[in-house]
């Protein structure tokens, strides 16, 4: 059973991953109307990741007694300045994302809630995964800086990930 703090905790996490789904979603549909497919792509795959981590905590929260809320999410910006300025936030936003995580798992011990500790390894580690993929990113857009032929191979080269992405998670859903 949730405590009523954890479980605000959660619901207020909940909002958190929601909004990132939709603020990936806005720089999505940003750099589709770029021309940027490749940016595009990876960010819809993102934003779709991002849905499905709000919702494991909404079914988290209920399995636990607690209710999991959708939220209500504020509008996230509609332009972006660059490819770069994107991935520069959303490395900071993801950063923000490590925060809130780390304060869940601060919680949780001080609750001695080990079941909902547990269940937060998973975010744990999957913030070490997107801050580091997010850095990567940005590094590689500095080495690139205004060349805009670096800018088409990065492009490029995001499309191919996330094409091959896509691939491996059909590849795991059919039964073998």
């Amino acid at each position: 059973m949730l405590s009523p703090q954890l479980s605000k905790s959660l619901n207020k996490q909940i909002e958190l991953e929601g909004f990132s789904s939709q603020y990936y979603l806005a720089m999505a549909s940003w750099a589709e109307t770029q021309g940027l497919n490749g940016v595009s792509a990876f960010l819809y795959h993102h934003s779709d990741e991002e849905r499905l981590h709000m919702l494991k905590l909404i079914k988290f929260v209920n399995e636990r007694g607690g209710h999991g809320v959708v939220p209500t999410l504020k509008q996230p910006p509609v332009t972006f300045k660059s490819v770069k300025a994107v991935f520069e936030e959303i490395l900071k936003h993801e950063m923000s994302v490590t925060a809130e995580i780390n304060h869940l798992v601060d919680a949780t011990l001080k609750e001695k809630d080990y079941t909902t500790h547990n269940f937060l390894q998973w975010y744990v580690s999957e913030q070490i995964e997107e801050e580091a993929l997010a850095r990567q990113i940005v590094d590689k857009l500095k080495l690139i800086g205004s060349d805009k032929g670096g800018l088409y191979f990065f492009d490029r080269d995001l499309e191919t990930m996330s094409n091959e992405a896509a691939a491996n998670e059909q590849a795991k859903k059919k039964p073998q």
